[in-house]
């Protein structure tokens, strides 16, 4: 037993080194190729420095690592058991009676804690780093109008109706104006709806002003059950809405930190907003030290067996080959998932479910001991 170990530890360091190594190296290469596209795009902009496409590059590394993680795992595991087949040291310890689950604890253990790591601790840091990355892409590489392109011009919101009827809903809409720490609808809508939908009220606005933790509607008219409009007035409604949240919600998931998104998602759903881009998100992320471990088991099984069966090239382009369809089955699984055709759980969790069945069945046919 204790052999076992230390041999668990010492294929598990070997591990680890080869891994960190081929994560850096594809982040670096991937980083690279970014970079030289962002130069590209900056040509044709004269505010564009040099110093800000290097800035923007810099930002999106932490995004780029994230991204690359499970390739880094399944390229480094196949060459660090490639070259511990090589060199026999396996085939030593299968000939004094270790099994491959033996020695392949130290390794998965190895592949879930970088997953982890990276759920916990790099995603929030990829999220606020990609986030500035965006705003100075958005001001300066690409004309971006914001959430104001929308349903020609005007914003839709919905939110509980926590004053006239928690169980009712408010309906919002009017021409956003989003500035520095504030925003503001222009030409404004707004009806309350009973629970079952019907309405009760139509407010018409010159301007929604978005306060802390209300609106604001100066000279409102309201429309009443028999159609006649009120006095103008000032109705102040309560709201869990944020400048930042109304914002945020156009914004790609990726600039939002994994401890963030439950939250978010509760309140943008409650509010009007689809959060299935979110969820989506956030359950690929609980997902990926599930795909790690499933990547570190496909290493293995392509790459522990090639000093005895030979033709190393055709045995690590397979391994290399079924980690990018895997890569291709979670993107299709989420393209159907964002759709509503698949359920977002299934969707996240299905092509990592998938890799480490297909993992485990490959090598529970070769391991002979």
């Amino acid at each position: 037993m204790p052999f076992a170990l230390t041999l668990s530890a010492y294929v598990a360091r070997r591990f680890a080194v080869m891994t960190i190594i081929m994560i850096l190296a594809l982040t670096g290469l991937v980083a690279l190729f970014d970079f030289i596209e962002l130069l590209r795009r900056a040509a044709t902009r004269t505010d564009a420095s040099f110093a800000l496409v290097l800035s923007i590059a810099g930002l999106r590394l932490p995004y780029v690592m994230l991204q690359i993680l499970p390739f880094g795992i399944l390229l480094g595991g196949i060459i660090a058991f490639w070259r511990l087949s090589r060199s026999s040291e396996l085939v030593v310890a299968r000939a004094a009676g270790i099994s491959a689950w033996g020695f392949l604890a130290g390794p998965l253990l190895v592949a879930a804690c970088l997953g982890v790591l990276a759920v916990t601790v790099i995603s929030p840091l990829s999220a606020a780093m990609f986030s500035r990355a965006e705003r100075l892409d958005a001001s300066y590489l690409r004309n971006a109008a914001g959430p104001a392109t929308l349903a020609g011009g005007r914003l839709w919101l919905r939110q509980a109706d926590a004053e006239l009827d928690p169980a009712g809903s408010i309906i919002l809409s009017g021409r956003p104006e989003l500035g520095q720490g504030h925003f503001m609808l222009r030409d404004v809508s707004l009806w309350r709806l009973s629970p079952t939908g019907w309405p009760l009220v139509r407010v018409e606005a010159p301007e929604a002003q978005l306060g802390d933790g209300e609106w604001m509607l100066r000279n409102a008219v309201s429309f009443g059950a028999n159609r006649q409009p009120g006095p103008p007035q000032t109705l102040v409604l309560p709201t869990q809405l944020t400048p930042d949240r109304i914002e945020e919600s156009f914004a790609s998931p990726d600039t939002l930190s994994f401890w963030a998104l439950p939250d978010f998602i509760r309140i943008l759903e409650s509010s009007g907003f689809s959060g299935t881009r979110h969820r989506l998100h956030f359950h690929s992320l609980l997902s990926l030290p599930l795909l790690s471990v499933a990547m570190a088991l496909l290493a293995a099984g392509f790459s522990m067996r090639q000093s005895r069966r030979g033709d190393v090239a055709r045995m690590l382009g397979l391994g290399v080959g079924a980690g990018f369809s895997l890569f291709l089955l979670d993107k299709v699984a989420e393209e159907f998932g964002q759709a509503g055709n698949l359920p977002v759980e299934l969707a996240a969790w299905a092509p990592s479910a998938a890799g480490l069945m297909l993992a485990l069945t490959l090598l529970l046919h070769l391991e002979d001991g």
